[in-house]
C-alpha cells in the first residue's frame, strides 16, 4: 500500500501514475491506465458513484481525498449520484425519497471537497436516473442479463447490497448495473472500495460479452467504524461521525471509539488519520502532511509520515489519550466549513428535512387493563394469573379462553368433564 502522496499537480506520466495509485490497496488492470497516460492524447477518465441512501458520514473523506488526487493528477472525473440504485438495494427507500437524497449528497459532497481546498467547478456530477431509463441502456441490461448467472450476479453483489433471506430480483441488477455504468459513463477506469471488488471483477469479465472494452478499476480501503469490528456504515450510528455532526458529538463518539493501547490493526482512529487526517493536511499545507499529538507535560509529538506514528503507537510512546484528542481537534477543524455551510444554507436544511425525515413520534403505552377477578371473562382464571386476556374486538386469548368463553374454567371442568369425572 503506497504511503499518502502530495496532492500538487503532476506533470509526467510516472508521477501521474504515482498520485493515482497513492494509497489505493488494489489496482486491477493498471496498463489500461499507463496506456493512456504514456500517450498523453487526452485525459485518463475516472468514476466514482455512490448510492444515495442514508447520509454521508465521515468515511467519505477517503474516496473525496483520492478524488482531489486523481484531478491532480490531470485527471476528469464524474461523480455518480446513483438513484436508480439505492432504489433497487432491497428498496432501502422509495424512488421519489432517493431523488430528494441526490440533492442531499450533491450539497454534502460539495462541501466536503470544498473543505479540504478541492476546485469543485472541475468535478462532473451525474445522476443515475438521467440515463439509466433510456432505450440503449435497458437494452443493454437486457443484452448483459443473458451472459451472467443469477449466482454470478449475487456473488458480485455480496458485499454492497442489503442481504436478506429472499433477496428481490432486483438486487441481481444491481451489480449489472454498475459494471455497464462504465460504458455508458465513457470512462477509462472505475474507483470505488475494495468491498466494491466482485462487482468490478463482474464487470471485466463481462463487458467484452456484449461487444464493450474491459476497464482499470482502483480500490481505497475501507476505514474500520468506531466501534470494534465492520466498517464505517451509515447504517450504524455509533460506528460513523455525519459530516453535519455536532462538535458535542464528535468528542463523545470519539471519546468512546475503539482505540486499544499497542494495537494497530483494526484501529480505526489510528487508520483515520493515515486516510483522512494525514492526505487532508497535506492538501492544506502545500503537499507537506503534518499532523501534530499534543501531549500532558511533554513535548508534542509532530508527524509527517504514518509509518513512524504506527511505530510510536506500537512502542506506546504514542497514547490513545494522546491519539484521540488530537484526532477530534484535527476533525472539528475539517468538518466546521461544513457544519457552517449547512447552518447557513436554508436550501440544504429543507432538503435535509425531505430527504431523510424525523421518524414518527412512539404510540402511547396502552393503559393497563384493571383485574376484575376470576368471573369477568377476560381477567383469566385467577387474580394476577393473566391466563386469559379479552382483544378490542371481544375475543379471548390464553390457556384457559375456551373455558371462560363457554362457562366451565371457573367450575374445574376440562373437556365438558365434571370434577367427580375427572378424579374417577
Amino acid at each position: 500500500m503506497a504511503e499518502s502522496t502530495t496532492a500538487q499537480l503532476a506533470s509526467t506520466p510516472e508521477e501521474m501514475m504515482n498520485l493515482i495509485k497513492s494509497n489505493l490497496q488494489e489496482v486491477l488492470n493498471p496498463e489500461i491506465i499507463e496506456e493512456i497516460l504514456q500517450k498523453n492524447e487526452r485525459p485518463l477518465k475516472i468514476y466514482w458513484g455512490t448510492a444515495t441512501t442514508g447520509k454521508p458520514h465521515c468515511g467519505y473523506f477517503v474516496p473525496m481525498l483520492k478524488i482531489a488526487e486523481f484531478l491532480a493528477a490531470g485527471c476528469q472525473v464524474t461523480i455518480l449520484l446513483a438513484d436508480v440504485h439505492g432504489f433497487l438495494d432491497n428498496l432501502k427507500a422509495p424512488i421519489e425519497l432517493v431523488q430528494e437524497r441526490v440533492k442531499y449528497y450533491r450539497h454534502c459532497i460539495t462541501a466536503l471537497l470544498r473543505a479540504v481546498n478541492v476546485d469543485t467547478s472541475r468535478l462532473k456530477f451525474v445522476t443515475g436516473s438521467e440515463y439509466q431509463y433510456s432505450s440503449r441502456y435497458v437494452s443493454d441490461i437486457y443484452k448483459l442479463s443473458t451472459q451472467v448467472s443469477v449466482h454470478d450476479a449475487s456473488k458480485a453483489g455480496s458485499e454492497v447490497v442489503k442481504q436478506v433471506d429472499s433477496p428481490p430480483l432486483s438486487s441481481h441488477l444491481y451489480p449489472l448495473m454498475q459494471a455497464l455504468d462504465e460504458e455508458h459513463l465513457d470512462v477509462d477506469a472505475q474507483f470505488g472500495g475494495v468491498d466494491q471488488r466482485k462487482i468490478f471483477t463482474l464487470a471485466v469479465e463481462t463487458l467484452p460479452r456484449i461487444g464493450y472494452r474491459k476497464r482499470a478499476h482502483l480500490m481505497n480501503p475501507l476505514i474500520p467504524g468506531l466501534q470494534e469490528g465492520g466498517k464505517m456504515s451509515s447504517s450504524d450510528p455509533d460506528s460513523k461521525i455525519d459530516l453535519i455532526e455536532s462538535a458535542e458529538g464528535v468528542k463523545k463518539k470519539l471519546k468512546k471509539a475503539f482505540c486499544p493501547p499497542k494495537q494497530v490493526e483494526g484501529n480505526g482512529v489510528l487508520l483515520f488519520v493515515e486516510y483522512v487526517l494525514l492526505p487532508a493536511s497535506a492538501l492544506r499545507n502545500n503537499g507537506t502532511p503534518c499532523f501534530n499529538v499534543p501531549r500532558r507535560d511533554q513535548e508534542t509529538l509532530e508527524y509527517s509520515s504514518i509509518a513512524k506514528m504506527k511505530e510510536d503507537y506500537l512502542a506506546d510512546i504514542l497514547s490513545p489519550q494522546s491519539l484521540k484528542p488530537a484526532v477530534t481537534e484535527a476533525l472539528l477543524a475539517i468538518l466546521e466549513p461544513i457544519r457552517k455551510a449547512f447552518e447557513t444554507d436554508e436550501d440544504w436544511q429543507a432538503v435535509e428535512q425531505r430527504a431523510y425525515p424525523p421518524p414518527p413520534p412512539p404510540e402511547k403505552k396502552k393503559k393497563k387493563e384493571k383485574n376484575l377477578g376470576s368471573r369477568f371473562p377476560g381477567s383469566g382464571p385467577g387474580k394476577g394469573e393473566g391466563e386469559v386476556e379479552a382483544k378490542p374486538d371481544g375475543h379471548l386469548e390464553g390457556k384457559e379462553a375456551h373455558g371462560v368463553s363457554v362457562g366451565v374454567a371457573e367450575m374445574g371442568l376440562e373437556d365438558g368433564k365434571g370434577k367427580d369425572e375427572k378424579k374417577a
